[in-house]
C-alpha cells in the first residue's frame, strides 16, 4: 500500500479469499483493503492516537440522505453532546484532490451541519471550519483541537 504523510501504524491486516482485508477500530471488523480504506484507517488512528480525539465520537460510512439520494459520509466526529462536529471525506492517494472533493463533502454538510469540513488523500489534506450563510470556509492549517463541548 501507499506510504502516507500521517504517522505509520501496524494496522490489523488478513488474506482471505485472495482478498486483503484491514481491521477497522470504528467499525470493530475487518473491511477489504482499497486505498481508500488505507487512508481512511490511518486518518483514524492519527485522530484518536495523535490528537486525542474520542474514539466514541466516531462513526464511519454513516448513511444520509441528499437530494432523495441514499449516499455515504466517509467519517463523521461528533461533539460531546452529540451534535456533528467534524465531516472528512476520504480519498486513494492517488487521485488529487480537487475542487470537487471539497464541493462533496460540502454538499453532505449541507445535511449534516458539522462545523468543521475536511478532505484528505493520505498525502495532502485540507480543513476549514464550515462556511456560515453569506460567508466563505475558513481554511485551517492543521485540523483542529477537539475540545468536544458543543460551542467548541
Amino acid at each position: 500500500m501507499y506510504r502516507l504523510n500521517l504517522p505509520e501504524f501496524k494496522p490489523a491486516l488478513r488474506k482471505e479469499q485472495g482478498k486483503v482485508f484491514i481491521f477497522d477500530l470504528i467499525r470493530k471488523k475487518y473491511i477489504v483493503l482499497t486505498p481508500e480504506e488505507w487512508v481512511r484507517q490511518h486518518l483514524l488512528n492519527f485522530l484518536i492516537a495523535h490528537r486525542q480525539y474520542p474514539k466514541a465520537l466516531f462513526r464511519v460510512e454513516g448513511g444520509l440522505m441528499y437530494n432523495q439520494r441514499q449516499k455515504r459520509s466517509d467519517i463523521l466526529i461528533f461533539d460531546r453532546v452529540g451534535k456533528p462536529w467534524m465531516l472528512i471525506e476520504c480519498k486513494s492517494p492517488a487521485i488529487k484532490l480537487n475542487q470537487k472533493a471539497f464541493n462533496q463533502v460540502a454538499v453532505y454538510n449541507m445535511t449534516i451541519g458539522a462545523r468543521y469540513l475536511a478532505v484528505s488523500n493520505g498525502m495532502v489534506h485540507f480543513c476549514c471550519e464550515a462556511a456560515k450563510p453569506g460567508q466563505d470556509p475558513v481554511y485551517l492549517n492543521d485540523f483542529p483541537d477537539f475540545a468536544g463541548g458543543p460551542a467548541s
